[in-house]
């Protein structure tokens, strides 16, 4: 994803946030009448697929369930490729940088489970353990080979309710970890070798509660 579109999806979280300041108030006074026990939603992220150069072909379905008004659980579903190594650094000159790429390309498929606790008004944390099951693919579109990454992504943000509750956004930022990478290709693995295996990100996700 380019540093571009990148930029982009700062601008419109940043919007976002601002929009909601107004309308928190008045939402949390009626907290107790517009509580909703489960929500869905996605990531602003999904604007990537707008980028021409490095397209991640990006779906992403989160679902939530609140155990208590603090406490909730949630499964997602990703799917995404990606060109790069993702322990690249945003702030590196190697970030999607011709050469720094691998020969080819991975699909990911990822179901993924997590846990999210408010612990101060909309402030929360959350830890999700995201199981990617990887395709890898040569230049030529070829397959050669499959693989599994655990990603255990961690998050500090802030959640703002607009419309009586009825939807919410929370930017945040994360660190994703991979502890367990197997099955990657040689070819593959030369290129990343060399980049951490975490990334800082931000987070961008919205969500509709019902």
């Amino acid at each position: 994803m380019k540093t571009d579109m990148q930029k982009k999806i700062l601008w419109i979280g940043l919007i976002l946030m601002l929009a909601s300041s107004l309308p928190m108030s008045a939402q949390d006074a009626k907290k107790d009448r517009t509580y909703k026990k489960w929500w869905v939603g996605s990531t602003l992220w999904l604007l990537g697929n707008f980028d021409k150069t490095n397209n991640p072909e990006y779906i992403q379905l989160n679902v939530g369930y609140r155990i208590t008004p603090k406490d909730i659980i949630s499964f997602r579903f990703k799917r995404s490729i990606y060109s790069w190594p993702i322990g690249i650094p945003f702030s590196s000159s190697s970030f999607d940088a011709p050469g720094e790429n691998y020969p080819g390309h991975a699909r990911i498929l990822a179901p993924t489970i997590g846990y999210q606790r408010f612990w101060w008004k909309g402030a929360y944390v959350s830890v999700q353990a995201l199981n990617a099951f990887e395709k890898y693919m040569d230049k030529n579109g070829k397959k050669i080979g499959n693989g599994y990454t655990l990603y255990v992504d961690s998050y500090l943000g802030y959640q703002f309710k607009f419309f009586k509750n009825r939807f919410f956004f929370e930017p945040a930022i994360g660190i994703s970890y991979w502890p367990i990478r197997t099955n990657v290709p040689a070819s593959f693995k030369a290129v990343e070798q060399k980049w951490n295996n975490y990334f800082i990100q931000p987070g961008f996700d919205f969500g509709f509660n019902f």
